[in-house]
């Protein structure tokens, strides 16, 4: 029976591991297929979130499959038949494929296969554990949205991401965070700040990353109170993705320093606060008095000014602008362009970014948008999910509209 199409799905979802026995077997036979007619060269797979890094959509993709040789010209039906022959490969298993650019195509379910939630709910969770970096709250919401709806999922984080997680959500609240190391640590994992006109308030927050079985004893907790004490912290806080021994929450009642047991459900109070807290609009997170001097400082080959080609079968460029960034995203501007020349018709020529006051006029919520920030041998590089970009160089870019 084609694989996706089983009559009889197993009531509980299916785990990772068979997920990737269903890729694995695709894989196998379209790499098969296409050795058997001697186009696997310089051919492979990835997955979406290794390859396109960005927020999946709503149709999973199952898997990339991307080429630099001739299988790609097959796929275009350069080979009598071999096009049509690849489309019934797949629908035979119960998939289509889609060409992404000129080296890959996205393979997809169909859409009644049962593996559809599955595979999309897979993809959305690699992209929710992306997000998890100790500086792009301030770009993403969906980080806080996917744990407000489904708070059993925190347990599925690394102790290392956890930890982050709530850094990032004490941050969101406006205190003053300090992540610690993740080893060496002293037992505390998140400092937390809170200034007072009468005095700062220190509380020491110890999280751990638990199966819901695996509950907090009194000696964990105990820990706690030992090191607040020593610090001469004012709270402490215990976050667990389990919960607690009666032994536990009896300690936590009587110590000197006030401490506070959360759980699962707590966290997911938090991020409901820090998800409301986010502005969806991103360009309310820069003012226009910043973007005009922005602007007004903007050198010529200014690495601030970005750009990026568009297009499969014709070339297109996108212009932008970096108005904010950290070390693991930023916020990009859209910007128009301006042909400086071109053939007559406006279909084919060159064409700079438009820089000036006009920019000022682009700073609204369709033309604002967020990006990971990636650095490679020295190059910074953005990439909002669709399009990759990287410094202009200062030279009139190429465009061709006729396909």
């Amino acid at each position: 029976m084609p694989v996706g199409h089983d009559p009889n799905p197993s009531a509980s979802a299916p785990t990772d591991a068979e997920l990737d026995v269903v890729v694995a077997d695709l894989q196998r036979s379209i790499q098969e297929w296409a050795t058997g007619h001697e186009l696997w060269v310089d051919c492979g797979f990835q997955t979406y979130a290794d390859r396109i890094d960005g927020e999946p959509g709503e149709t999973p993709v199952v898997t990339i499959l991307h080429f630099d040789g001739d299988l790609g010209r097959a796929l275009d039906g350069d080979f009598d038949g071999l096009d049509m022959e690849f489309v019934e490969l797949l629908q035979r298993q119960g998939f289509w494929y889609e060409r992404s650019d000129s080296v890959s195509a996205h393979v997809y379910l169909e859409d009644d296969s049962p593996l559809l939630q599955p595979f999309l709910d897979r993809e959305n969770w690699r992209w929710v554990c992306g997000l998890v970096q100790q500086d792009v709250a301030d770009v993403h919401d969906e980080l806080y949205s996917h744990f407000a709806k489904r708070p059993e999922d925190l347990h599925r984080l690394t102790w290392r991401e956890f930890e982050t997680l709530l850094f990032r959500i004490f941050q969101a609240q406006g205190f003053t965070c300090e992540l610690g190391p993740g080893s060496n640590d002293g037992g505390i994992d998140v400092r937390v700040l809170q200034r007072d006109p009468l005095g700062d308030i220190l509380t020491l927050v110890q999280a751990k990353r638990y199966a819901p079985r695996n509950k907090i004893d009194m000696s964990a907790v105990a820990a706690l109170h030992g090191v607040a004490d020593v610090e001469a912290a004012q709270r402490s806080i215990f976050v667990t993705t389990s919960d607690y021994l009666p032994s536990a929450r009896k300690f936590a009642g009587r110590t000197s320093i006030p401490m506070a047991l959360a759980t699962s459900a707590d966290v997911r109070d938090w991020c409901r606060d820090a998800r409301d807290g986010i502005i969806r609009d991103k360009s309310k997170l820069v003012t226009p008095q910043a973007v005009s001097r922005l602007v007004q400082s903007l050198a010529p080959r200014d690495p601030r000014i970005v750009h990026a080609r568009t297009g499969y079968t014709v070339i297109m460029n996108q212009f932008a602008i970096v108005l904010k960034e950290t070390r693991h995203a930023a916020l990009l501007m859209a910007i128009p362009s301006r042909t400086i020349s071109d053939d007559g018709y406006g279909q084919r020529g060159r064409e700079v970014p438009e820089i000036g006051p006009a920019c000022l006029d682009r700073l609204t919520a369709d033309t604002v948008f967020r990006a990971k920030r990636s650095v490679r041998d020295g190059d910074v590089s953005y990439w909002d999910g669709q399009n990759l970009y990287s410094a202009w160089d200062g030279s009139p870019a190429l465009f061709d509209l006729c396909d």
